[in-house]
């Protein structure tokens, strides 16, 4: 039998330490395991809870109204024959100066103001004018066929024309009429219905919604009739 020969002169030193070296790893690893409540153990908890990156807040999913798909692809057809959105209608001319030494001069010898422009034409573009007059259309003839309206019945009328609750405000008994306003708020547009439901009376007018948060009313227009 052949006896390996022991490691002598310079090579005994390097394999020694590295012996060395692999005991005290292994009689940490033992104590370490040992006792789970001892220092090192601790210590290695606190050490990976420091560095371990902490994890991002996660956004809230936001939740779209019920039927909302279905109610935007209404608006899509009804919209379909309208102008694309952004454009704005030509202003209306401006008004004709009389003559000289036939304008009205007040007694300080100032000219009269010119008369503001205010309409839809100067608050909504030409899409939204134009779709304002197709929801206008289809709403009031639901409207009419509805003989004693009651905000149940006009709630119905405008769920079966495809205008989701979540879209329609301000419901509410008026005497013989009920009054209601739809939301028609798209792509950054401001365009709202204000709606009476009387029957055979019942009218519709377009109006300027809030460009921002909860749907509020700012200002309506009374269609010419």
């Amino acid at each position: 039998m052949t006896k390996t020969p022991a490691l002598r002169g310079p090579l005994a030193r390097p394999a020694l330490a590295l012996a060395a070296a692999a005991l005290a790893s292994l009689a940490l690893a033992g104590c370490g395991g040992q006792d789970a409540k001892g220092a090192s153990t601790v210590s290695a908890g606190s050490t990976a809870t420091s560095t371990a990156p902490s994890a991002a807040p996660s956004a809230a999913p936001t939740t779209a109204p019920p039927g909302q798909a279905a109610y935007e692809a209404m608006l899509a057809k009804v919209a379909a024959i309208c102008p694309p959105p952004g454009e704005k209608p030509a202003a209306p001319p401006s008004p004709v100066a009389p003559p000289k030494g036939e304008q009205s001069v007040a007694p300080d010898g100032s000219l009269p103001p010119e008369p503001a422009l205010d309409g839809p034409e100067t608050e909504l573009d030409t899409r939204e004018w134009c779709v304002s007059v197709q929801h206008e259309q289809r709403v009031l003839e639901a409207l009419q066929k509805i003989a004693k309206p009651t905000p149940a019945t006009v709630r119905k009328a405008l769920n079966g024309l495809g205008y989701i609750d979540a879209h329609i405000h301000g419901l509410a008994q008026d005497g013989a009429v009920t009054r209601f306003r739809l939301d028609l708020r798209e792509s950054g547009g401001r365009l709202c219905e204000t709606g009476a439901a009387a029957g055979e009376q019942s009218d519709i007018d377009p109006c300027l919604a809030s460009a921002t948060g909860p749907f509020t009313v700012e200002k309506t227009w009374k269609r010419p009739a």
